[in-house]
């Protein structure tokens, strides 16, 4: 009877399953499938399968819609952005942890309470600042942002990472002639591998799709990112579904290989519990 009793609450964990998966990512698989047909096609049956595969609409989109020159800037401000996050997210989730100085908790409440504050309520202060010191309009200053944006919570993540490293690792480093600066880089980086991978494909994905910040603080059609550009595509390819298809895969194909390629490792950095 127990055994009959765990295979029904099997088969119901994959049904359950089944379905959110069929919810979440049908929609993607339909877009998909759209990015390779015309709209003329689209419009005779909208959930049929190509009977051709229209590749050339990526490179029309790609070169004519300038999606060449949105993707490198999302990149540059995308790669940046979080290199700047994991080294410096990392310092101060290690300081946190591991020392005891005055006004520790002070600064670490101040830093965990911004991110209860929605973003919306910073633009127009951003704003001003970035206008002040010559910011605005530029890739640096969107890349500067983001880093403002999503540092707490990567400090956050990594302090409650960094707090389950057993002090004796650091006790030997220290008998070994280390210097706090190397214990940090040669024991605490490598130990908390897992957290940071988890927090770089976080912030990269997020921060790919980002479009509240950038379509305030961004104007030049030079300075777009990815998703400015799409909303431009959008409305200039208003009618022609097929098109807008393929510019959103466009879009969509790198976040869907980061999953792919470093799921395990967001897996396991999310899952990770006391460090042995």
């Amino acid at each position: 009877m127990a055994s009959f009793s765990r295979s029904w609450k099997h088969v119901l964990l994959i049904f359950v399953l089944t379905i959110y998966t069929a919810y979440t990512a049908g929609p993607l698989f339909w877009v998909a499938l759209m990015s390779l047909r015309t709209t003329t096609e689209i419009a005779h049956n909208p959930y049929a399968l190509p009977e051709t595969l229209h590749l050339w609409k990526f490179s029309e989109a790609w070169v004519n819609s300038n999606y060449s020159v949105y993707f490198a800037n999302s990149v540059k401000v995308v790669l940046s952005a979080v290199a700047i996050i994991t080294l410096v997210g990392g310092m101060a989730a290690h300081c946190f942890a591991r020392y005891r100085f005055p006004l520790r908790k002070v600064l670490y409440f101040t830093i965990f309470s911004t991110i209860i504050f929605p973003p919306q309520i910073t633009i127009i202060a951003l704003f001003q600042i970035l206008v002040e010191y010559g910011l605005y309009n530029s890739l640096v200053g969107l890349m500067l942002s983001y880093v403002a944006f999503q540092l707490p919570i990567t400090v956050y993540i990594l302090e409650s990472f960094f707090a389950r490293i057993p002090a004796d690792l650091y006790d030997a480093a220290r008998m070994d002639g280390y210097s706090e600066w190397q214990i940090f880089w040669k024991v605490s980086m490598p130990v908390a591998l897992p957290a940071l991978s988890t927090t770089i494909i976080l912030n990269t994905i997020l921060l790919w799709n980002e479009f509240l910040y950038a379509v305030v603080l961004i104007t030049d059609e030079s300075k777009r990112t990815l998703p400015l550009g799409i909303q431009k595509f959008m409305g200039d390819q208003l009618e022609d579904i097929g098109m807008i298809s393929t510019g959103l895969m466009i879009a969509i194909i790198p976040v869907v290989i980061i999953y792919v390629f470093f799921s395990e490792r967001l897996i396991q950095g999310m899952t990770a519990g006391a460090i042995k």
